[in-house]
Formats: structure tokens, C-alpha cells, sequence
């Protein structure tokens, strides 16, 4: 046990957890995390760096040990899809889902609405007026189609529509809701719907794991959707947290409000980061969080995925994003489990029964 003091707050969302590091061979000789989220029914999945997959065996080996679902961080996105007007390449794609057959894993498909990452064709043609309402929606809808229809019968979960919101609950300004109006959402959803109507299709958000404005809109704009018959199925909490803003409030309570209007939750893009350098009080803190955010999931009998959004601090994205913070995984960069590590590996051991007295 290290020597220091931890916030109370912090404390109590992580007690009877050891945050000891554990080194990694011990790791790789223990069971791996899919074997314990297996026992426990509930997917553990990661997002992949399909560049790394590639070149890197070590993570290679890793992603397929250690994993039970796994999502494209970035190969699934309009602008990789479909880079030039109805050309599209689905090869690094195609290639996850191979790996994924192989490896006996799940894959979420990330994410086909979205106001980011869209090819230069399509924001420059809105921009200059060349491409219209009309036209944008029937661009839309060929997206969808054509996404969810190649990867038919082999996508168990979509994020469907992605950050549709801002914090304080009202609707994200962007090229959709400009053109299109918000009738774009449930549009979005029949149409996923059509093309594959086995795979669950979520909403997916960032700063909605508890209970506050912009959850409230999503719980709001999901019982609406689903009222009219839209095949609304799923409410994705991402999970980005940095543990200088404090644990979000009444997880478990935002989780159940979804899941009581018949849909499934999961925990989409699982990451904590720190003000760097890190140290054993920041590693011990980020522990607990990961650690809360599981048992909320496995207090929840419908929370059916919990997603890290990459898995290794030599692959992440967070420094490249948040000037001077970082170390926001489960592993370093030479792969060493962390603390986080062992508390999503004991959570998922103790099971949805020890959690939820189920």
C-alpha cells in the first residue's frame, strides 16, 4: 500500500480495492480480463489503433488476449469510409472485423453520425451551398445504408448518432441540426434499423455519466424516440473523465432511468486522465474511478459493455489532445499493468452479483 492520503470522497468510491501495481507477467499468467467480464456477463472491449495492430505484436497479442469486444477508434468514420463522393474503402475496416472473428470478439461500430471527422467533400459542399437540405439528407441516408449494410450480421452495438448535445442539454450546433433539423436523429436511427435490424443502436456522449443536463436530454430525447417506435435501443455513456474534475454524481442512478425505459447501457470510451508527471496518489485515485464507473455498469443489469478507449499509454490519445496530461490508461507505454488494471481486473472478478446483491 502506498504512503499517502487519499481524498475521502475518493476513499470511499474505492474501498476494499488494493492499488498495487501488478507486474506484468503476473498479468499475462492471471486471467485475462475477457475471462472475468465473461463470468461476470458483460463485455470488456477496447478501442483499436489499427496502425498499431498492425505493427505492433505486442499489442496485437494484447487486444486479442485480453478483450472480449473491441471498437475502430478511427477506420469506421465517415471520412475514412468514404473519403471521396461514393468511392468507398472499407479496408482497414474489414480488417478489425477479421480480427475480431478471429479472436472470438464483439465489435462496436463507431459511429455514423457525427458532426467530426466528416471528408472534405461533404463540410465543403454544405459550406459553399453547393449541397443542399435535400440532397444532405439523402447523402445521409446513403451513408447509413451503405455502412450499416456492408458490415450486416457482423456489428453487435452502433453508435448511430454521436455527441448530439452540448453540456447544459441543448442541441449540438452542426451541419445535421443546421440543414436538416433535429428529424435527422430518428432519421439516422430508422435508417441503421433498416440495414440491420439484429444490431442494437445507441446514442453515445461524452460528460453524461451522471445524472445532469445533458444526460437528462438524452433520457428525454430516447423516451421520445422510442414512443414513436424508433428503434432507439441503447444509451452509451463514453466515460472520459481527468480526476482533477472529481467522480461525476449518481452513475448508477443515470444508468437505471435508460434501462427503465427498456434499453440497454454500456461504457463506451472508458479513460481517466491526470495532470502529469503521474504518481502513486493520481494512479490510486484514476484506480478508483475506473473502478466506479465499473460497478455502476455491473449494478446494472442491462449495462452490457464496458469499453476502454485504447488500453496502453504508448497508444493513447489524450496527451495529443490535453496539453500536459496523459497517462489516462490501464497500461503504460511498455505495456506494465497500473493500478487501474488490477481494479477493473478485481471488478469484473467480484461480478454483478457481489456488486448489485442480485
Amino acid at each position: 500500500m502506498s504512503r499517502f492520503r487519499m481524498p475521502a470522497a475518493v476513499a470511499a468510491l474505492g474501498a476494499g480495492l488494493l492499488f498495487t501495481c501488478v507486474p506484468a507477467a503476473s498479468a499475462q499468467s492471471a486471467a485475462p480480463l475477457r475471462a472475468l467480464a465473461d463470468r461476470a456477463h458483460v463485455r470488456i472491449g477496447t478501442a483499436v489503433d489499427m496502425t498499431a495492430l498492425a505493427d505492433d505484436s505486442t499489442y496485437r497479442a494484447t487486444t486479442g488476449r485480453e478483450f472480449s469486444s473491441v471498437t475502430a477508434e478511427n477506420v469506421m468514420k465517415w471520412e475514412a469510409v468514404e473519403p471521396q463522393r461514393g468511392a468507398y474503402d472499407w479496408t482497414k475496416a474489414d480488417a478489425l472485423v477479421r480480427f475480431a472473428r478471429q479472436h472470438g470478439q464483439a465489435v462496436r461500430g463507431h459511429t455514423l453520425v457525427w458532426h467530426n471527422q466528416l471528408p472534405g467533400w461533404l463540410t465543403s459542399g454544405v459550406a459553399d451551398g453547393s449541397i443542399g437540405a435535400a440532397e444532405l439528407r439523402g447523402i445521409l441516408r446513403r451513408h447509413i445504408i451503405a455502412e450499416v449494410g456492408h458490415f450486416k450480421g457482423r456489428i453487435h452495438q452502433w453508435d448511430v448518432v454521436n455527441e448530439v448535445f452540448d453540456d447544459d442539454g441543448s442541441p449540438r450546433d452542426s451541419i445535421w441540426l443546421r440543414t436538416l433539423g433535429p428529424s435527422y436523429i430518428a432519421d439516422a436511427f430508422r435508417w441503421a434499423h433498416a440495414a440491420d435490424p439484429g444490431a442494437k443502436l445507441f446514442l453515445n456522449d461524452y460528460n453524461v455519466e451522471g445524472v445532469n443536463a445533458k444526460s437528462t436530454a438524452y433520457y428525454e430525447l430516447a423516451r421520445t424516440l422510442r414512443a414513436q417506435g424508433v428503434a432507439v435501443q441503447g444509451f452509451g455513456v463514453q466515460g472520459h473523465l481527468g480526476i482533477q474534475y472529481g467522480f461525476p454524481g449518481d452513475v448508477a442512478g443515470n444508468l437505471a432511468r435508460f434501462e427503465e425505459l427498456g434499453m440497454e447501457t454500456a461504457f463506451t470510451e472508458v479513460d481517466v486522465r491526470m495532470v502529469l508527471p503521474a504518481d502513486a496518489a493520481k494512479r490510486a485515485t484514476q484506480a478508483a474511478y475506473f473502478r466506479g464507473l465499473l460497478d455502476a455498469c455491473l449494478a446494472t443489469r442491462h449495462c452490457t459493455s464496458f469499453t476502454v478507449w485504447g488500453y496502453t499509454d504508448r497508444y493513447s490519445w489524450v496527451p495529443g489532445v490535453f496539453t500536459g496530461q496523459g497517462a489516462a490508461t490501464l497500461l503504460d507505454e511498455d505495456f506494465t499493468p497500473k493500478p487501474a488494471y488490477a481494479a477493473v481486473r478485481d471488478g469484473l472478478a467480484a461480478g454483478r452479483r457481489a456488486v448489485s446483491g442480485a
